[in-house]
């Protein structure tokens, strides 16, 4: 062997040890890591004294709504935009509070988003009314004003436009369906509290909205719930409907639910709301980073803010071009183990579900748009907690996992 090829194989020697030493201390670095987690509930110091608040007063609940309740609606009202805010204890409690209140029941159709979490069809068959699943636009994953039009029946009651991920479904032209056919609009913004289009908050626009403050949300109390409107009926009817349908004493005179918001989560709620838009500024920071680190890789589908449009960014969602399932699973799995939680909302449309399909359709319903985006998608991290070098790991985890390193 002459001394340029003892070189050259002294070279790759050298070559081929440093990336073992590189692949080493990755793999050591990422045991050492702790999970960064796809959702993390932002709390302090201020919560926790008004909680303890609430329990040296001894008043826990109040049938009508105690002093921490009576304050968060008004100030979530206030936030929001609208007249009128009444809190339950759940987003589906809001969701199934306010289909009651519009009148909506047995017989009824109401046209949902299949690609959502299910408790958006699951209020609607709680009424004893049909969900009819409409599609959705690839870019924005929210209802589109075609399909919508496509599914209207003499039997057709309201429109559950969702607002996924954070931002607000194209809420003009849906209205103005609604309109022209005579039918309720309830916005389901549980994941969707900041967000703004053409200048309105979500939760202003629609007849009647829904919040959730699940744990997962920008702001949480736990559990809990919001429903918002101008219409002053539908509160004095959900005020009642959450209250065992009760409006004097203990005379009922609807049948009602005890939906309840208690004093505990409202004196959470109230601390939420002070710090959501420094969380809100957070989370914008967040997925800007992510969207730039990440913009150059081809086979990837980053979130869209369009002109007119504020996202709120809960979750930020990325659609794996061109894969299947399988594909895309084995790369959250590569991704989660790497201690990035990275989740997929949703991989089932709620229409292929056992209990949906049987209960209304003879036959599997086709939502193409729908049935792509359950194969493609996957969301990663960038709530508050988040880091500056959490999300430097991230995008490089990605990358690599990509073959972009």
């Amino acid at each position: 062997m002459d001394a340029r090829q003892n070189k050259e194989t002294s070279s790759h020697s050298i070559i081929s040890n440093k990336k073992q030493i590189v692949d080493k201390n990755l793999t050591e670095s990422v045991l050492l890591r702790e999970m960064i987690q796809i959702n993390k509930p932002i709390l302090g110091d201020e919560e926790a004294q008004a909680v303890n608040q609430v329990l040296k007063s001894g008043f826990l609940t109040f049938r009508g709504g105690g002093p921490f309740v009576s304050q968060f609606e008004r100030k979530f009202a206030e936030f929001i935009g609208v007249r009128y805010a009444i809190s339950v204890n759940n987003g589906t409690a809001a969701l199934h509070s306010a289909l009651l209140a519009a009148g909506v029941g047995p017989g009824d159709q109401v046209i949902v988003p299949s690609f959502s979490f299910i408790a958006t069809a699951e209020a609607v068959a709680l009424t004893g009314a049909k969900p009819v699943f409409a599609d959705i636009d690839l870019d924005t994953y929210c209802l589109t004003s075609e399909s919508i039009e496509g599914k209207i029946t003499s039997n057709s009651k309201a429109i559950i436009p969702v607002h996924l991920y954070g931002l607000m479904a194209d809420m003009d032209a849906i209205k103005k369906i609604a309109k022209n056919h005579d039918l309720t609009v309830i916005e389901d913004a549980a994941q969707a509290i900041g967000a703004e289009y053409q200048g309105r908050r979500a939760g202003s626009v629609g007849d009647l909205a829904c919040f959730s403050f699940h744990a997962t949300k920008n702001m949480t109390t736990g559990e809990g719930g919001m429903i918002t409107t101008n219409n002053s009926e539908y509160v004095n009817t959900i005020r009642s409907l959450r209250n065992h349908g009760g409006q004097e004493g203990y005379k009922s005179k609807i049948i009602g639910h005890n939906y309840r918001m208690p004093e505990i989560e409202a004196a959470i709620g109230c601390v939420q709301l002070t710090k959501l838009p420094k969380f809100l500024e957070a989370r914008k920071k967040n997925a800007a980073t992510l969207t730039h680190r990440l913009q150059e890789i081809s086979q990837l589908k980053l979130p869209v803010e369009s002109a007119g449009y504020k996202h709120s960014w809960n979750i930020y969602t990325i659609r794996l071009r061109r894969s299947t399932a399988g594909s895309r699973n084995r790369l959250v799995k590569k991704l989660r183990e790497k201690k990035i939680e990275a989740k997929v909302y949703y991989s089932i449309p709620i229409h292929f579900m056992p209990v949906y399909k049987e209960k209304y359709y003879g036959k599997r319903e086709r939502l193409p748009v729908t049935e792509t985006a359950c194969r493609q998608v996957f969301s990663l991290p960038i709530h508050p907690a988040v880091s500056e070098s959490d999300l430097e790991y991230i995008t490089t985890t990605v990358r690599r996992l990509l073959g972009q390193a």
